[in-house]
């Protein structure tokens, strides 16, 4: 009787387990999955193309265009094979398609997906086999579903395996949550319940500030993929926030749908941090681009997908993610101005309705430039040098990277070599504490202790933003080789004439390369370089010439020679320098005659340009910003003294003879308060300031708190 029991319990578990497999599916999850296999359907689909691909696919299921046999790092054309296949796989199951079910296609998938699945290729580079590899395959299994064999679905279930949280490529940043989403995907064609929720949580949790020093969402808004603190921002920050949106839509109104703190956290870090880098939200700025700006086609416009995906899902911020869309199709100027600090990756952004500027440093806690992984951006080595980019209509400097000369990037001071160091010398640490900016978002300086970590050479370099201009300076300047030092004013695309104002006429340039001296101002396409004092500069605006490969050897990189015309201007200081300086200001969206105006009776004053003080008054919005190099003191205009005890950047806003508004921000991060006196009354406490009125000595001593931690670096404004 018990063995009789016993069986009849194993029979029973097996019976309850057999209806368990064959139990309803579950809701949500075949929710999410039916709006991913729609996705994969989206795109149309050409026929006659698929055809072609048929026809061309080979008996052993290779195409003749594609080399199977180079595995490197910088090549692998492997990926094209399932690339082809996904098209194969589409127009196969579509609707519309007059191929849908037809014999030979299916046996032509078969032959390709049977003879990837034989050979399993390994790439050396290994985001192909953890991420691209696996969420090709992944894609063709939930396109062609059960209209693959059995075999055939175990063993593409092995390679797209390889996309799993535990891999050595799932580190924590833009990589984790890509990997995180095709292991999803892989769950989902699986069935995989409790796998596909773990998934889902798991992605949710990675959108969120991490600690100093870890790569991620950095407090400012900026992304770290590696441990080397380099912006990447539109690189893999890009990346990880899509992955993230890519989710919204396929799980809305199930329970996998993500909490609404997450999604608003992540359209902060859209619009303050991606979009924020980019020339009106739209093209990404050349400043904020590592490796990528060697990858032809890299700087054009951004689609819509991610930006109307964050506008659907929530009212949080919709009206500005509705403005990025309107401009990014054509259907909306941009309106929005303002000034931000990324003080976790060194980088400044100024934008007007009329244009975008920034400037690129680095400093001990950060590197200059990604390095050239993959044999990418083989002449980065001065991007980060104080670089500023200018742009007006967001393709300046498009595809201008084959014919560039990359010791004259725009903002930046470099020793002229007879060629650049190698590659493998791009990436190196600072080693100067005083780099940062002060902004109240909107209006802002920027301060840069530049001592160059490849050639014998230092700068104070400052840069100072307003509305209708910015202006430029440098001091300072210290070099003792035979090599020329030069500040590069801007290299981009020549569009029109250049004309030069020297002495008092206007001359416009013929195409050529000359030194030009007694120059008061420079005018190129709409933008004028104006120079307080006549100055000596060198000019070309004619053709450059060079190609892909030199600065990319990926093998898809043209050997091919190109030529543009380039329009270049910079300063050359010389040989042998104990204390050179420059200045000057920088009015883009204006005609020629207001630059010449401008230059006659500007709006701005340059106070200081020192090494130990750097300081400009705007005159019409009644503003000045002052980079402290160290303790000092300066006097203003109206008798105003402002004196610091330690360095830093202050700016001040000005009511008449009264002290409206002053912002600080401490650029070396070793400050807990910022110390400075004023000769004007002023008594007031705050949570975070404290201002004392000394009779005595007719001064107000003021201490501003500043930000710690994660947030060391940032600007603080106090209103009065």
């Amino acid at each position: 009787m018990k063995k009789l029991v016993i069986r009849f319990l194993f029979a029973f578990a097996g019976i309850m387990a057999a209806v368990e497999s064959h139990a309803a599916p579950n809701p949500d999850l075949e929710t999410v999955r039916g709006r991913i296999v729609a996705a994969l359907m989206l795109p149309p689909v050409n026929d006659a193309h698929t055809k072609a691909l048929t026809e061309s696919l080979r008996k052993d299921g290779k195409w003749d265009d594609i080399d199977y046999n180079n595995l490197s790092r910088t090549a692998f054309q492997h990926i094209q094979h399932l690339h082809k296949m996904i098209q194969m796989s589409r127009t196969f199951k579509k609707e519309n398609s007059s191929l849908k079910g037809n014999k030979e296609l299916k046996d032509a998938i078969y032959r390709a997906l049977d003879f990837w699945l034989a050979h399993n290729f390994i790439a050396e580079n290994w985001w192909y086999n953890e991420i691209a590899t696996p969420d090709a395959i992944t894609a063709i299994l939930l396109i062609m579903d059960e209209d693959l064999t059995a075999s055939q679905i175990e063993k593409a279930l092995s390679i797209a395996a390889r996309a799993h949280i535990d891999a050595k490529g799932a580190r924590q940043s833009g990589d984790r949550i890509k990997i995180a989403g095709i292991q999803a995907k892989n769950a989902l064609f699986k069935r995989d319940a409790a796998t596909f929720d773990m998934l889902m949580k798991l992605i949710e949790r990675e959108i969120r500030f991490v600690p100093p020093d870890q790569r991620g969402m950095q407090y400012d808004y900026s992304f770290h993929h590696r441990d080397d603190h380099v912006n990447n921002t539109l690189a893999y920050g890009t990346s990880y926030a899509s992955t993230f949106v890519e989710w919204l839509p396929y799980t809305d109104g199930t329970r996998h749908r993500f909490s609404e703190q997450a999604v608003e956290l992540l359209i902060d870090y859209y619009l303050d941090g991606i979009c924020k880098q980019m020339v009106y939200g739209k093209y990404p700025d050349p400043s904020a681009a590592n490796r990528d700006v060697s990858r032809r086609g890299y700087g054009g416009p951004r689609g819509t997908a991610t930006t109307e995906c964050l506008a659907a899902a929530t009212e949080y911020r919709k009206a500005e993610l509705l403005e990025i869309i309107d401009i990014r199709k054509g259907r909306g100027k941009p309106a929005h101005s303002f000034g931000k600090f990324f003080w976790r990756s060194e980088y400044y952004t100024c934008q007007r309705p009329n244009y975008f500027t920034s400037v690129r440093m680095f400093s001990t806690r950060n590197a200059n430039m990604e390095q050239p992984h993959n044999e990418e951006g083989l002449m980065n080595h001065h991007r980060g040098d104080g670089t500023n980019y200018l742009s007006q209509t967001g393709v300046e400097y498009f595809d201008l990277a084959p014919v560039y000369d990359w010791q004259k990037i725009p903002g930046t001071t470099v020793l002229q070599k007879a060629s650049l160091p190698s590659e493998n010398e791009i990436q190196k640490y600072g080693s100067m504490s005083f780099v940062g900016a002060v902004t109240d978002g909107m209006y802002g300086a920027v301060a840069f202790d530049f001592i160059s970590p490849h050639d014998p050479l230092q700068a104070r370099k400052s840069w100072f933003f307003f509305d209708s201009e910015y202006v430029c300076l440098g001091a300072g300047i210290k070099s003792e080789t035979d090599n020329p030092a030069v500040t590069t004013i801007n290299q981009c695309h020549l569009r029109g004439d250049v004309v030069v104002g020297i002495a008092k006429t206007a001359q416009i340039q013929a195409k050529s390369e000359r030194r030009l001296n007694d120059v008061r101002w420079v005018y190129h396409d709409s933008v004028g370089y104006i120079f307080p004092e006549p100055v000596t500069v060198n000019l070309s605006n004619r053709a450059a010439s060079g190609n892909w490969f030199q600065i990319n050897r990926q093998s898809g990189s043209s050997k091919d020679e190109l030529s543009m015309d380039v329009f270049k201007l910079w300063i050359d200081h010389g040989a042998h320098l104990n204390g050179a300086a420059y200045q000057y200001t920088v009015m883009p969206g204006v005609s020629r005659k207001q630059v010449a105006a401008a230059q006659q009776n500007p709006a701005v004053e340059i106070l200081s340009n020192t090494p130990e003080l750097q300081a400009v008054r705007h005159k019409t919005l009644n503003m000045v910003q002052i980079v402290f190099y160290k303790d000092g003191y300066i006097r203003l205009p109206d008798k105003l003294q402002v004196d610091a005890d330690s360095p830093c950047i202050i700016m001040l806003k000005i009511k008449g003879t009264d002290l409206k508004e002053i912002s600080v921000a401490d650029p070396s991060r070793k400050l807990e308060k910022i110390h400075f006196r004023i000769n004007r009354k002023i008594e007031k406490k705050g949570e975070n300031f404290r201002a004392i009125w000394n009779k005595s000595h007719k001064l107000s001593e003021i201490s501003i708190d500043l930000p710690q931690s994660g947030y060391a670096g940032e600007s603080v404004t106090v209103a009065f």
